[in-house]
């Protein structure tokens, strides 16, 4: 048997916490590669339709996806505190209630992606001529929504006892199974955005049963009883802290789908420019992305053992490590955009298009690696509710205004559009800053008293 957990609360910090974060990265990474060679081997062997189909579709399954591990969040917190405090009961109790409640969510939300796909992507404003395209993929994905939610759910629980390295093997799985299954559907059967969704569903069920199976062999800090798969206030528990995060990555991502159907406005070449920089754009987040997962359960056991300055420390040091990775990615983006775009697709038009975007957004690979660190502090503390105000207002007062007004530009620019993205995070920044100084403050005014 081997020992899953991790104790964070002793031991030096910067070690530590890149030891932790390394296999969170490595699996965002081989995410991000999953999505990736949907849009690689569409772009270089299907047609520019099937292109577009992709690029809204897989928007779409982001927005249930990102929601689901929103919620699932709240059982890594939840664990993390229970770890932290020894308290291995509740901890059973904690995924058993989850079990339950994610299952259900998988079924509803199956049938409400096969049965209402036509009507999300004409939402969406996806080109006419990519319509049957963004449905098609939508459908065939949804019809495997239930696997994509396990591995999730999976990967927050393994997370939350400290072991971060299962779910990279995990997504590596999955992550190969794809690239065989989009090489042979799309390259060799021609089967363009279909290929891809039924790459991507084949390959979630291979990862999520594998997955269920090296489980089975490791050692765990609870056990789980039959009864515990029940509705408790266990799921209240982690609900409460979940559902903000939920809420703020349901902002997020509906913010994103705007910004798609007001480029898909532009017209279909502008439509696969984006999809193919917002592929990039994700490798671009990845640091900001893995900092925040690794900082949140980090903070949570710090929080949980009473160990206020450890966990501050642990923010700053995070700030730290992504500014430096940020700075670099920041030049790649803006300088050498038109290369990493080419890795995606072939057509000039598209290239063009997507390198005019990430010119406007490089600076979110700098800025967000702050945002995301304030963020993982304050939801290692169960301060959900605060992380999803400030992404809202972030959303709604600067992000989707800017975007708009960029759009309707007579011969708008992806430049100009791609800018929102840097300047919403900055003021999500200041928010974060002040609450964190307002908190500091309060704290010592409650120790003098």
């Amino acid at each position: 048997m081997e020992n899953t957990v991790s104790d964070f609360t002793e031991g030096r910090i910067t070690a530590k916490l890149i030891r932790f974060m390394i296999p969170i990265l490595g699996s965002l990474i081989l995410q991000a590669a999953y999505g990736a060679v949907d849009v690689l081997m569409v772009g270089w062997f299907g047609t520019t339709e099937g292109l577009s189909g992709v690029s809204t579709g897989s928007s779409i399954i982001n927005l249930v996806t990102f929601v689901i591990t929103g919620l699932a969040t709240g059982i890594t917190v939840l664990l993390g505190t229970y770890i932290g405090s020894r308290n291995t009961e509740r901890a059973g109790k904690t995924i058993g209630s989850a079990i339950l409640f994610f299952l259900i969510s998988g079924i509803v939300l199956t049938l409400v992606l096969i049965v209402f796909a036509e009507p999300i992507a004409k939402l969406m404003r996806a080109p006419e001529e990519a319509l049957e395209n963004t449905v098609s993929y939508v459908r065939i994905c949804g019809s495997g929504i239930i696997f994509i939610i396990a591995y999730n759910l999976i990967s927050c629980i393994l997370r939350g006892i400290g072991n971060s390295r299962l779910p990279l093997i995990f997504v590596s799985i999955a992550c190969a199974a794809n690239i065989v299954g989009d090489y042979i559907l799309i390259a060799l059967f021609h089967m363009d955005e279909r290929g891809a969704a039924i790459a991507t569903v084949g390959a979630q069920v291979i990862s999520v049963l594998l997955s269920l199976l090296i489980l089975r062999k490791q050692e765990l800090p609870f056990s789980i009883r039959r009864k515990d798969i029940a509705f408790s206030k266990e799921m209240l528990s982690f609900l409460r802290i979940g559902s903000p995060i939920a809420l703020q990555e349901l902002m997020t991502q509906i913010s994103f789908l705007a910004l798609i159907a007001f480029i898909n406005n532009i017209g279909l070449e502008a439509s696969s420019g984006y999809g193919v920089a917002n592929k990039i754009t994700t490798f671009v987040m990845l640091i900001p992305s893995s900092l925040m997962q690794s900082l949140s359960s980090f903070i949570a056991q710090n929080a949980g053992a009473g160990k206020e300055d450890r966990a501050k420390l642990t923010m700053k040091t995070g700030m730290l490590i992504g500014i430096a990775v940020g700075i670099v990615m920041f030049l790649l983006a803006y300088f050498k955009g038109d290369m990493l775009s080419h890795i995606f697709a072939s057509d000039e038009g598209v290239i063009a298009r997507s390198a005019e975007y990430l010119k406007g957004f490089a600076p979110e690979a700098v800025v967000t690696s702050i945002l995301f660190s304030f963020m993982g502090y304050f939801s290692g503390h169960g301060m959900t509710l605060f992380v999803m105000t400030q992404s809202m207002l972030q959303t709604f007062l600067v992000r989707l205004p800017v975007a708009y007004i960029m759009s309707i530009q007579p011969d708008p620019s992806l430049t100009m559009i791609g800018t929102a993205a840097p300047l919403a995070t900055v003021f999500g920044i200041m928010i974060n800053l002040w609450y964190y100084l307002h908190l500091k403050k309060k704290r010592e005014n409650t120790s003098i008293e």
